[in-house]
């Protein structure tokens, strides 16, 4: 299994966005661009699961704050999610989890999501390991990662760590 990070609106990968179940009608430049990413698990040619990421510089509420928003290197949040594959949705969040800690250890202030409000995207996300962060009038923020007191997340795994459980 590797871990993919496509940045590039011309990759060939991008195909598979057709096949996002929550929101499809985004389009690949608002999912890939200076501030955006699609990452995914994928064994040899074939994707295992698939998750779209922003950078915010806060906690969205709905859909159009991914664009509204100011774009900063602080909050990262994963705002759709699919598989492929048993598992391979949780093993993906995971690995981009980590990553982004790693590489942005000293901005990163919180890992979350802009879920719908459905009862598969909850018991998906609190399974992984996530808090319910915020009801929204149309979305759900889940919290997987919190730094610091900057941002509260309610009751969070331990401060500064990715949940082994992710």
């Amino acid at each position: 299994m590797e871990f993919v990070r496509i940045k590039d609106v011309n990759h060939p990968l991008t195909r598979v966005i057709k096949d996002d179940p929550v929101r499809p009608h985004i389009p690949i430049e608002q999912r890939i661009n200076s501030h955006s990413e699609i990452m995914m698990l994928v064994d040899s040619e074939r994707v295992l699961a698939v998750t779209c990421m922003s950078w915010l510089g806060d906690i969205p509420t709905r859909e159009q704050d991914l664009v509204d928003l100011p774009k900063q290197t602080s909050i990262a949040v994963f705002y759709t999610i699919w598989s492929y594959s048993p598992g391979a949705g949780a093993e993906l969040l995971r690995q981009a989890a980590g990553r982004l800690l790693e590489e942005y250890s000293a901005e990163i202030k919180a890992i979350v999501t802009l879920s719908p409000p459905t009862e598969m995207a909850r018991r998906f996300h609190l399974k992984n390991g996530a808090k319910e962060y915020r009801r929204n009038t149309d979305t759900v923020n889940y919290g997987y990662y919190l730094k610091d007191n900057n941002v509260s997340l309610g009751t969070t795994h331990t401060t500064g760590t990715v949940p082994s459980t992710l």
